[in-house]
């Protein structure tokens, strides 16, 4: 059974990265897409370049949080009705496990916690080659609009 609100395509999510006034978004920037959508996860990538680097040449602890954080508030805003209902970011964790230096990031968003003013989600991030390279969680505030 799906944990959505509604049916939820990519074209849905390419939408929002386009931000409320159409400029972009820090997504768009970091090159971070919503890649799978599957009834109680959602996937997103991003490469693992030079730009999201941090002065040692790995992927910067901060933007494996920015990817964690975005797709679970993704996932955070469609499980509620959007058109009463937006979701934020309340609170995040992220232990870093592996350096990434290259190739493409997998982050797994899933529910721990589906609830009336709240939701936590557990965010899996994966390298190119299946290796975990942190594990996160985020907390979403369900906000009235």
């Amino acid at each position: 059974m799906s944990i959505w609100f509604r049916a939820v395509t990519l074209e849905d999510c390419a939408k929002m990265d386009e931000g409320m006034h159409g400029k972009g978004t820090l997504m768009k920037t970091l090159g971070i897409q919503i890649s799978e959508i599957g009834d109680d996860y959602m996937k997103a990538t991003m490469p693992a370049s030079p730009d999201v680097h941090n002065p040692l040449g790995i992927v910067h602890g901060g933007a494996n949080v920015v990817l964690a954080e975005t797709v679970a508030s993704y996932a955070a805003n469609f499980v509620v009705d959007y058109e009463q209902f937006y979701c934020v970011g309340q609170e995040i964790n992220a232990n870093h496990l592996k350096a990434s230096r290259n190739g493409i990031l997998t982050a797994t968003a899933k529910p721990v916690h589906l609830g009336k003013r709240s939701s936590v989600w557990e965010v899996l991030i994966h390298n190119g080659a299946g290796q975990l390279c942190c594990i996160s969680r985020m907390t979403a505030a369900v906000v009235a609009r």
